[in-house]
C-alpha cells in the first residue's frame, strides 16, 4: 500500500512539474483520462525507482560539493534525477520529456520537491511513538 501511495505522490508531483514548467511534458499517451493517469503512474514508478536506487549513491558521492555549496548542489542532483527519469522512460510506451537541463530540469526539480513536500505533509500520516 505504501508503494502505491509513493507512486501516486510522485505522479502528482511530476504532473505539477509538467503543468508549471514549459519544457517538461509527457508524450505517447492517448487523450483519455485513464490513459493520462496510467502514463503518469508509469513515470511516477520510474521516478520512484530512480530516487530509491540511484539518488543515494549520487548524493553520497557528491557530499563534498554539496557541503561546499551549502546544500544548493542538491537541486542539481534532483535535476539530474529528473533527466535520468526522462531518459529511462524513453524505453517505455510513455515518454517523459525534459527539454534542457539548466532551466527545465532544475526548475522541474524545485517544483517536484515543493509539491512532494506538501503532499507528504498532508497525505502521509506521521508515525506515533
Amino acid at each position: 500500500m505504501r508503494i502505491l501511495l509513493a507512486i501516486l505522490l510522485n505522479a502528482l508531483a511530476l504532473a505539477a512539474a509538467a503543468v508549471l514548467v514549459p519544457g517538461i511534458r509527457l508524450e505517447g499517451w492517448g487523450p483519455g483520462l485513464i490513459d493520462t493517469v496510467l502514463a503518469y503512474g508509469i513515470v511516477g514508478a520510474v521516478f520512484g525507482v530512480v530516487n530509491v536506487v540511484i539518488k543515494p549513491i549520487v548524493t553520497t558521492l557528491s557530499l563534498p560539493i554539496t557541503c561546499l555549496t551549502l546544500g544548493l548542489f542538491a537541486i542539481v542532483i534532483n535535476g539530474l534525477m529528473l533527466m535520468l527519469t526522462a531518459w529511462l522512460t524513453t524505453f517505455t510506451p510513455v515518454a517523459f520529456v525534459v527539454e534542457s537541463f539548466f532551466w527545465d530540469a532544475v526548475l522541474g526539480a524545485i517544483v517536484v520537491a515543493v509539491v512532494s513536500a506538501l503532499l507528504n505533509q498532508f497525505v502521509v500520516s506521521p508515525q506515533r511513538a
